[in-house]
């Protein structure tokens, strides 16, 4: 092939519809799930979690735009570096085999003898001027063990040339998972550094005059299309697909029925991948409604102690009445606090007033914790001892579960009112605050903050009060100025557990008054913000930090870590750590210091040059032509984000971010379920894409399920949209074959 001509590969076959490295591709993208919070999209929210990995998404667009030659054997070469998935290319991905290793490696192979060792390596702690004076037979020996102890390090003055040969003879030792472990992702590394060395191979391959990805999809695109090729997104969740794409230079369009997915793409496409001069202001907005609402939560001492230390979580239960004994009984499933320091809590039982008093053991003894670690709450019972006699009830028992003859289903707790913001005296479940999480006056704002974990007392009790009767005082006018939620909870699958199990029927149920105190300062203060892209930023951050607060954070239990583990610090845990709305007896509650860090969130950068366009519509509505198709299509009954993003959408949808967005989950426009609604809907889908691509155009299929009747659904949809499939590649991540 010569230079970029326009139209030269308009009727070439992709690449993708030939042959990719898919085995290499699912080790690729099993690194880049295993790096859980260190993948690239990941602070704009965890609470997504349908998300392709990126190097799966490059893999996809790449692949559909580069052509098949006469020689298959180079087209997967040159696919391999463009991927940074070939043997040269863990040379540049930041290799961390020591010295050590790679000596002793290339001496395995018969790269590097003995004798020579010293040649490129020294011994630490060995002066070259006693070693000389070894025998060659005492220095070899003394070369095994400074292997075995990794002793080794590379000779100042050792030749690049050399020093790279002995790493590839080394890596040549390990299979392609081994190599992952040693070298960094791809999007981890420099660009410059990584592809460099590739482009002039590329080019003379393919006709092109590439130095970057941008040049090379712009110049691809227009020998297959004729321009730019635009890539579409209309299922585009958390946005991996168009932001990967536009990364390469794509322009894209991605749409979602769901606004929230939208958002999360905006983010993706604005912040990741913004400019810089927008990313900083948005970041200066996001800190200015940190730092407004921090001082007023300071102003009004509602987190900080008569001492000056300042609140980063209470924990609460919940607690009952048994019917067997009339005793108020707090419910947890453990007790145990922090491994990390060493606290647990002690229930003690007060006779007078038949109920227990919590009592927190700090520098508890091993015994100690273990006896905690069992909570009053075992295999869905209510277990309790009181003089030497242990207690069981049913949980069913406790919220009056009954089946009517007709199978209609229920129980006796009292459905929660809009105007509730607590339990009412006789409601079946109280909220009992038990522990408080603080930060030592001395250690504020250092970088590594001490803490401890105390009962609470009167004085926290009032500021609970005072938070409570704050919230009553401003509800009505918080209310009309859509600064707190208001929407009731539809029943679903996923919905209906949050009445079922706890009674609550309005969204703001689920959120303590010092949330909805702490919701509606943060509310007030970006809805000031007059600028569109300024007011999406806010709301970006503000959703992560929903995440983390409601009484559906479980409090997680810190550990020491240990070996290859990391140490994990104890805090009330994300609402959303997996795909559903999930009720806890026991729940940690963060103080507003400790929703800080997702309002106002690091990302990472990787400017997007291309043309993007962001709105939510229903899959079938399209209306824009696009060249390529790349698509992670709902999984018929697996995830329901149409009702767990509601949790959102209750707290943006009376002064949203985009006012011309539609802020409602719209349940019944939802692609959803496994019968023939599904089945049509995704038909729709597909066909209103096949209307809007060129006939050269490609369409690109991500699909996960576990249950092999949707996969031949899917096959249906497919031929049932009038597309013809060209290649299948099964890659496989952790959650299945995609």
């Amino acid at each position: 092939m010569s230079a970029v001509q326009p139209f030269l590969l308009k009727s070439a076959p992709a690449l993708i519809e030939r042959a990719l490295p898919a085995q290499k591709i699912s080790a690729e993208a099993q690194k880049e799930r295993k790096a859980v919070h260190g993948q690239t999209l990941t602070t704009l929210g965890s609470y997504w979690k349908g998300r392709k990995p990126l190097i799966l998404v490059k893999a996809c667009v790449l692949g559909a735009l580069l052509p098949t030659t006469d020689d298959a054997e180079k087209d997967l070469a040159i696919f391999e570096k463009l991927m940074a998935i070939d043997d040269d290319a863990f040379l540049r991905r930041e290799l961390s085999l020591s010295a050590s290793d790679v000596a002793r490696r290339a001496i395995e192979i018969g790269a590097l003898e003995v004798a020579r060792v010293r040649t490129y390596f020294a011994i630490t702690g060995r002066p070259d001027d006693e070693l000389n004076q070894l025998s060659a037979e005492d220095q070899s020996a003394l070369i095994h063990e400074a292997i075995a102890a990794r002793k080794l390090r590379w000779r100042r003055g050792t030749d690049a040339e050399d020093q790279v040969r002995l790493q590839r003879a080394a890596l040549s030792t390990l299979s392609y998972l081994e190599k992952l472990d040693v070298t960094k992702r791809p999007e981890e590394c420099e660009a410059g550094a990584l592809f460099g060395p590739v482009w002039e191979e590329v080019n003379a391959h393919l006709g092109t005059s590439a130095r970057s990805f941008v040049d090379l999809v712009e110049q691809l695109g227009i020998m297959r299309f004729g321009h730019r090729p635009m890539v579409g997104d209309t299922f585009c969740g958390g946005g991996s697909i168009p932001f990967e794409a536009a990364r390469l230079g794509c322009d894209v369009y991605a749409s979602d029925l769901n606004p929230i997915a939208c958002l999360l793409t905006w983010g993706a496409l604005y912040l990741i991948g913004g400019d810089t001069e927008t990313r900083e202001r948005i970041a200066r907005a996001q800190a200015a409604i940190a730092e407004a609402v921090d001082r007023e939560i300071t102003e009004l001492r509602i987190e900080h102690d008569e001492h000056g230390n300042r609140a980063k979580a209470y924990l609460w239960c919940l607690e009952t009445r048994c019917p067997q004994t009339g005793w108020m009984v707090p419910m947890a499933t453990t007790w145990v606090i922090s491994k990390n320091y060493r606290t647990c809590a002690r229930l003690v039982p007060d006779h007078q007033r038949k109920r227990f008093e919590i009592e927190i053991v700090t520098g508890a003894s091993p015994e100690q914790l273990a006896a905690a670690t069992l909570g009053t709450v075992v295999n869905n019972e209510l277990v309790y001892e009181l003089d030497g006699e242990t207690y069981r009830t049913r949980i069913e028992t406790l919220r009056g579960d009954y089946r009517l003859p007709d199978g209609t289903t229920g129980n006796r707790l009292r459905r929660w009112e809009k105007s509730d913001i607590v339990p009412r005296p006789d409601d079946t479940y109280q909220e009992r605050l038990y522990c408080i999480q603080w930060i030592t006056r001395e250690t504020l704002g250092s970088f590594r903050p001490r803490f401890f974990f105390a009962a609470p007392t009167e004085a926290d009790l009032v500021r609970e009060q005072a938070i409570e009767r704050m919230v009553r005082e401003n509800l009505a006018r918080w209310q009309a100025e859509g600064l707190l939620p208001d929407l009731e909870i539809e029943p679903g699958d996923e919905t209906a557990r949050l009445t079922r199990e706890r009674g609550w029927t309005y969204w703001r149920n689920l959120f303590s008054p010092r949330h909805l105190l702490i919701g509606a300062l943060l509310r007030k203060h970006s809805r000031n913000l007059e600028d569109p892209t300024l007011l999406m930023g806010a709301t970006v951050g503000f959703c992560p930090a929903l995440d983390r607060m409601s009484k559906l954070t479980h409090w997680r239990v810190g550990f020491g870590g240990s070996g290859s583990v990391a140490p994990a610090a104890d805090n009330a845990e994300h609402v959303f750590h997996n795909h559903a709305l999930n009720t806890f007896y026991n729940y940690g509650s963060r103080a507003f210091i400790g929703l800080v860090g997702s309002l106002v969130a690091k990302y990472k950068h990787f400017q997007v040059i291309a043309s993007e366009e962001v709105i939510p519509a229903a899959a079938h509505e399209l209306t824009k032509d696009c060249d390529l198709h790349i698509t992670d299509p709902p999984y018929a009954d697996a995830i329901n984000y149409h009702e767990i993003t509601e949790y959102f959408i209750a707290w943006l949808r009376k002064h949203p971010p985009m006012p011309q967005w539609i802020w409602d989950s719209r349940r019944l426009l939802a692609i959803r379920g496994s019968d023939e609604d599904f089945r049509r809907g995704m038909v729709e889908a597909y066909r209103a894409m096949a209307r809007h691509m060129p006939d050269n155009g490609l369409q690109v299929v991500m699909f996960t399920h576990q249950d092999a009747s949707v996969w031949a659904d899917m096959a249906a949809i497919v031929w049932g949209a009038g597309l013809q499939v060209t290649a299948a590649l099964a890659v496989v991540m952790q959650s299945g074959p995609t």
